[in-house]
């Protein structure tokens, strides 16, 4: 009887660790924006936490305040990175039935 239930649950870790590496693969491959300074910065970064570009607008660039150029990057690319922890930590909820498993992604 116990050697069924190890079998059964070798074969749920099995098919988790092929889920998660497909949706490995997949988080590569999907983006999330961020925008700062109503829109005049904006950030795009993927589910593998790099930030895939950044784009600024003329209007943006103030060489008498380049400090808030400097402050609206940082928040675009910390928001665009943050969502992009959540969005990979949402889809691999759905992996691992809810089960926190620190270093899968």
């Amino acid at each position: 009887m116990m050697g069924g239930n190890m079998q059964k649950m070798m074969k749920q870790v099995q098919k988790m660790q092929a889920d998660m590496a497909k949706l490995q693969e997949e988080m590569a491959t999907r983006t999330v924006e961020s925008t700062a300074g109503g829109g005049v910065v904006k950030a795009v970064a993927n589910g593998k936490q790099e930030l895939v570009s950044v784009e600024i607008k003329p209007e943006a660039v103030d060489p008498e305040d380049v400090e808030m150029l400097q402050d609206l990057i940082l928040t675009a690319v910390n928001g665009a990175l943050k969502q992009s922890q959540e969005m990979v930590a949402k889809e691999m909820g759905k992996v691992t039935g809810g089960l926190n498993i620190p270093g899968l992604l």
